[in-house]
């Protein structure tokens, strides 16, 4: 189902905002309820379940005693433990086990807990987090399916050619007189594909029906919108999935290479695009960014894009992909955003990439919205881009936040005493000092990063 048929005008400010709030929401009741799960099997007692911050919209209590509740500002949550409201009030937990007599109720409390159970109550956040992203990574693996070996004909896609030779179920033997590769083949298709001519059209030799049969049709990479990178000049111009790029300049293209070799060797320069749209020609103007890139190899490259994903002609045919592997592929794929992320804030440390690159409330709603309007699943994709992100984000050894408080454990395992209460509360000051600073930077670039 695509969301963007039910709500029109999906990158509107109010839908925007809407697709924000989702995304958020999922991620931080899926942080918090890990930080709550955990901690009451440690034998933790929670007393608040929160997502936002300020005025109580709605709350409910459980047989428990914990406090379910929803607050007015979506912007982040908590879960409060027994014992949260003392320390934040100044007294320490030294206080509160001379205080106490009993010695239940003391072990109920997050600072009277044994140093084990306070670790992996507040290592479960994070760990919660990433533990979202590879099932839903998972997920989508499972419902798309991996491409059958050989390379076979899915779904045809609208393309300007009227005539089309390929038929679903067709089984690709040759390309312009080129076996087509197996995806295992040293080079894998990328060798191929670079060797087919930019040209209207492509012969085919398919086995369909168990016979080999020559036909003509679309070239296998033509120079189509499969997807928008929010935030994109070609989402700017309007440019839409599905939409094939027939010139640019006036001067007529028939492959993605062509479109991408134009974007690269423009230096910035506006482009000028003839747009073919379910039979229609558009004619739209787009000014390229300069994006920094990871590299398969580590580090960055600095290149011009417009912010469109190619594909084939044709959606591929497709096999089920079972449990074992799709988990397998989404942890990888959580994997990867780890490693990029730590990657990129290194290079944007060192200066080797625009500090641009980090984005606040404001580009992460916008993004969000960009994605629920190409589709439920490129929405879902983004919350679990997103919620890697935010568990990655709470590890950072930073006061205030779970890595610092996983530290401050690792201070008391290793000491055998837990920091004073004096260090712990300029310690806390200046993470939170930290974070502030952090959101700030990041709002100023969503502000004025071009």
């Amino acid at each position: 189902m695509d969301i963007s048929s039910l709500i029109p005008q999906f990158g509107g400010a109010i839908w925007t905002l809407l697709a924000f709030v989702l995304a958020l929401s999922v991620i931080i009741a899926i942080h918090e309820y890990g930080h709550y799960i955990v901690g009451r099997l440690s034998g933790i007692r929670a007393e608040v379940f929160s997502i936002g911050f300020g005025p109580v919209i709605w709350a409910r209590q459980d047989k428990r005693g914990t406090v379910w509740q929803i607050a007015a500002l979506p912007l982040g949550g908590y879960v409060r433990f027994a014992g949260d409201a003392n320390a934040a009030s100044g007294k320490d937990a030294t206080a509160m086990r001379g205080a106490q007599d009993d010695p239940q109720r003391l072990r109920e409390t997050m600072h009277g807990a044994p140093l084990w159970a306070r670790t992996l109550t507040v290592a479960a956040g994070p760990a919660f987090n990433f533990a979202l992203s590879i099932l839903v990574f998972a997920a989508v693996l499972m419902s798309s399916g991996a491409p059958v070996e050989p390379l076979s004909v899915g779904a045809l896609r609208p393309m300007p050619q009227a005539e089309r030779g390929l038929k679903p179920g067709d089984q690709l033997l040759e390309i312009d007189g080129r076996a087509v590769p197996s995806a295992s083949d040293e080079g894998g298709y990328a060798a191929f594909l670079a060797q087919l001519p930019a040209q209207p059209d492509l012969r085919y030799r398919v086995e369909r029906g168990g016979q080999a049969v020559d036909v003509t049709d679309a070239p296998l990479l033509p120079p189509l919108v499969s997807a928008l990178s929010p935030q994109s000049a070609a989402m700017a111009a309007g440019l839409q999935v599905g939409d094939v790029i027939t010139a640019i300049d006036g001067q007529a293209i028939f492959v993605f290479e062509q479109l991408k070799a134009a974007v690269e060797g423009g230096a910035g320069a506006p482009l000028s695009l003839t747009v073919w749209r379910r039979g229609e020609s558009l004619t739209m103007v787009l000014q390229p960014k300069r994006v920094d890139e990871p590299l398969p190899e580590g580090g960055f490259a600095t290149q011009w894009r417009i912010g469109v994903a190619g594909g084939m002609s044709f959606d591929p045919l497709t096999q089920a992909m079972g449990p074992g592997q799709a988990l397998t592929g989404g942890a990888a794929q959580v994997g990867r955003i780890i490693t990029g992320s730590l990657s990129g804030l290194g290079h944007m440390i060192s200066g080797a990439i625009s500090t641009c690159n980090l984005s606040g409330p404001i580009g992460i709603a916008q993004t969000s919205g960009a994605m629920a309007s190409q589709g439920a699943l490129s929405f879902v994709w983004f919350i679990a881009v997103l919620s890697t992100a935010v568990g990655l984000l709470n590890l950072f050894p930073v006061p205030a936040l779970d890595g610092g408080h996983l530290v401050f454990f690792a201070y008391e395992a290793i000491s055998g005493r837990p920091p004073s209460d004096g260090a712990l509360r300029i310690l806390m000051t200046v993470g939170l000092a930290l974070v502030a600073g952090l959101m700030v930077f990041a709002l100023g670039n969503d502000l004025f990063c071009p």
